[in-house]
């Protein structure tokens, strides 16, 4: 009879896996993948895509001829493009209307294709487009079950359409919405939610408000967030391309990291079973 492991009483490893196009993100997102299928039973990874990621986590497996293992599971949902016709109508007020007139106008059609909010319903029932089944409310998943968006470039971009929908500018008070929309479900997927939690983003670079050096650091909606994502994440992850070869980096000297799990250190291999393995061992009662 194989030994079955008991359900950790530990909450997932909270990741957030950062760095420059091009640089691993999504492709390390099959070690986790890997990692969780060879638990004793698999445990599943689910992966919201808001963004074209899905091709190059597939092809983490299938470059190799391997094929996609049974665990994973996801979903792709992206923000729609403002469609030509809004655009034009766009030209023409800004045209036509003052920039204050513009700030205060309102696109009376947001409510009917709101983006956060169907990024929202997914996590209320996670839809698998492999298979067509749905796997409940991520609220009630243990802390076996990991969950991955991919990224939050295009999730944030989600928040603000919610906001201003096809309205050709964006004022402050519409900035404040959305980012205390998407904070508060950061702070939901790292605080309340039990499972693993990783997140990719992209990086900008801009002046620490703190120390007045300028930083990588995390891009989601305007600049007033860098500051307050990363200390949300358990793990706070560098990814780093040389030429052929990738890595993640916790030692960076001008990127904001912070780790529980990993040394501080540079060119680490990119593969998650090094968080999960740590994350494991401490969940033992």
């Amino acid at each position: 009879m194989t030994d079955i492991a008991p359900i950790p009483t530990l909450a997932g490893p909270k990741i957030l896996l950062e760095g420059p196009s091009g640089s691993g993100k999504t492709r390390a997102i099959g070690t986790l993948v890997d990692w969780a299928a060879a638990q004793s039973p698999p445990q599943p990874v689910f992966v919201l895509f808001t963004e074209n990621g899905l091709e190059t986590l597939r092809g983490y497996w299938r470059d190799r001829g391997l094929p996609v293992p049974a665990n994973l599971h996801y979903h792709v949902i992206r923000t729609p493009a403002i469609p030509l016709s809004a655009l034009l109508e766009g030209a023409k007020k800004v045209g036509m209307l003052s920039y204050e007139a513009l700030t205060k106008s309102i696109d009376p059609d947001r409510s009917s294709n709101n983006p956060w909010e169907k990024v929202l319903k997914v996590l209320t029932d996670f839809p698998d487009d492999r298979t067509g089944k749905k796997f409940g409310n991520i609220g009630t998943w243990p802390a076996t079950h990991i969950l991955v968006n991919d990224s939050l470039s295009e999730t944030a971009n989600a928040c603000v359409r919610m906001v201003i929908g096809n309205k050709p500018t964006t004022s402050q008070p519409d900035y404040g919405v959305a980012q205390n929309n998407l904070l508060n479900w950061l702070r939901y997927m790292t605080q309340s939610f039990a499972g693993t939690f990783v997140i990719t983003a992209h990086v900008q670079r801009q002046t620490n408000e703190v120390t007045g050096v300028t930083q990588l650091m995390t891009k989601a909606i305007g600049k007033a967030l860098a500051d307050e994502i990363p200390v949300l994440f358990s793990e706070v992850i560098y990814t780093v391309r040389e030429g052929t070869s990738w890595y993640w980096d916790t030692a960076a000297a001008n990127v904001d990291t912070k780790t529980r799990y990993l040394p501080i250190a540079s060119k680490i291999k990119p593969d998650f079973a090094q968080i999960m393995d740590k994350w494991l061992e401490r969940a033992k009662d």
